[in-house]
């Protein structure tokens, strides 16, 4: 298994993941795009949404993703009160670094742009809304939604979990 490693913009933080992500999207949800947005906005933060709004995850079985270093500066940040939904930033200079979730989810959505020349290619865009042609690229298929495609893929990879795999 392939290990890469995702940090924060000062190297304070490190995530490694193990193996080859399940998928990498571009995510256009309203909930992803306010999200970031204001976390975009805190003193000293780096960008993390692409140039057309949406956001470049690389998507990890929960068991493969592990904090190495600066565990400390790791703070959770959710949109709502309530959310089971964590976008988890590295407080020692605001990086934008996952998604996690309260509610038991078995992967984990790093930010793309946190693995540098290691970041894996795009599979798709999910998520895509009322946007019409033309207004993203086509370099990958695109979706309103999740294809079933993209829920296989995490089911089979919490039905490997549970078996150990």
């Amino acid at each position: 298994m392939t290990d890469t490693t995702a940090r924060c913009a000062c190297g304070t933080v490190e995530v490694r993941a193990s193996g080859a992500p399940l998928a990498t999207a571009v995510c256009y949800c309203k909930d992803c795009a306010e999200g970031w947005r204001r976390l975009e906005g805190l003193p000293g933060a780096t960008p993390i949404r692409e140039a057309d709004g949406g956001t470049a995850y690389q998507v990890y079985r929960k068991d493969r993703v592990h904090c190495v270093a600066g565990r400390a500066h790791l703070r959770p940040f959710k949109l709502r009160d309530g959310s089971a939904t964590n976008r988890v930033v590295a407080t020692c200079c605001n990086t934008p670094m996952y998604v996690d979730f309260d509610d038991g989810k078995h992967w984990v959505s790093m930010c793309r742009r946190r693995f540098g020349a290691d970041q894996a290619p795009l599979d798709m865009r999910v998520c895509t809304g009322k946007r019409g042609p033309g207004e993203l690229p086509d370099d990958v298929p695109a979706y309103r939604g999740y294809p079933l495609r993209f829920i296989g893929t995490l089911v089979a990879a919490r039905v490997a979990m549970l078996f150990g795999r």
